[in-house]
């Protein structure tokens, strides 16, 4: 059986890094959390012709020019997102489309709109949160991740979306082993906490939009419900997600988000 390069878990569900092609257990799956060789060499090549070097600190580094290009994302992690979000997007609206109707159009095109705003938004929250504090990071899908959502959806009928079609891979442009241990984990707290507080800003936002009539009203809605549930899951402290990394790092933040977040979910879901 497959084993884990790092902890030597045996695996059933194995992880192949896109980068070094190790094999790796759930929570070894990202380049950060099996300190990935080939990774950070590739992207220290890139950072030779820097003549300024990339000093950690508790407080982010100042904006700078060579900063604002490295945020320039990769047409690779385009194609990624988009095929992300039209998945996602599918799982969503899965119940109509398995009953189609003269407004399946419609109900597409607003999926798209509160999906894109969710799941988008979520992973770039990641992303720039990341490259504030000098890691190399972007958006990489999981075909696996894929399958499941889209058979979660349609077991359920749309009920349940195992929504992790990927990950904003975040790596560290020198070794971990260099920097403070304790440091190294505020730091990738942080940037999991990103995504979920971003999907916390939408629904609310949307929340508001829900008590409007007609269209808007039913985008909010839609909206709020997407973003509260993006959320929810990924405050789940299992596996590779947000949840697992922001409990490792503080409790206290982990239960100051996930607790309430879930019972906001319990409460649609029952009253």
């Amino acid at each position: 059986m497959v084993k884990c390069e790092v902890c030597g878990e045996e695996l059933i569900l194995p992880f192949t890094c896109s980068y070094c092609k190790g094999t790796f257990c759930s929570r070894h799956r990202l380049p950060e959390s099996h300190n990935c060789r080939m990774l950070n060499l590739v992207r220290m090549q890139r950072q030779t012709c820097s003549e300024t070097p990339i000093i950690y600190s508790e407080t982010p580094p100042p904006p700078s020019r060579r900063l604002r290009i490295s945020r320039i994302t990769s047409w690779t992690e385009v194609t990624h997102l988009l095929a992300a979000w039209v998945v996602l997007t599918t799982c969503f609206s899965i119940k109509y489309v398995l009953k189609p109707s003269s407004i399946l159009p419609l109900i597409l095109v607003i999926y798209l709109i509160v999906v894109g705003t969710g799941f988008v938004s979520h992973e770039l929250a990641h992303k720039f949160t990341a490259q504030r504090y000098g890691y190399w990071s972007e958006f990489r899908l999981w075909p696996m991740g894929l399958a499941i959502a889209l058979f979660s959806s349609l077991l359920t009928a749309g009920s349940f979306i195992f929504a992790a079609p990927g990950a904003t891979y975040v790596a560290p442009r020198v070794s971990v082993y260099e920097l403070p241990q304790k440091s190294e984990r505020r730091r990738i707290g942080l940037v999991s906490l990103a995504g979920p507080l971003s999907n916390v800003a939408w629904a609310i936002l949307f929340l508001f939009l829900s008590g409007l009539n007609g269209l808007t009203g039913l985008i909010g809605t839609v909206g709020f419900q997407v973003n509260l549930w993006l959320a929810a899951f990924n405050m789940i402290p299992l596996g590779g997600l947000d949840g697992r990394k922001i409990l490792s790092w503080s409790i206290t933040a982990w239960i100051a988000v996930a607790v309430p977040l879930w019972a906001a979910q319990v409460f649609l879901m029952f009253f």
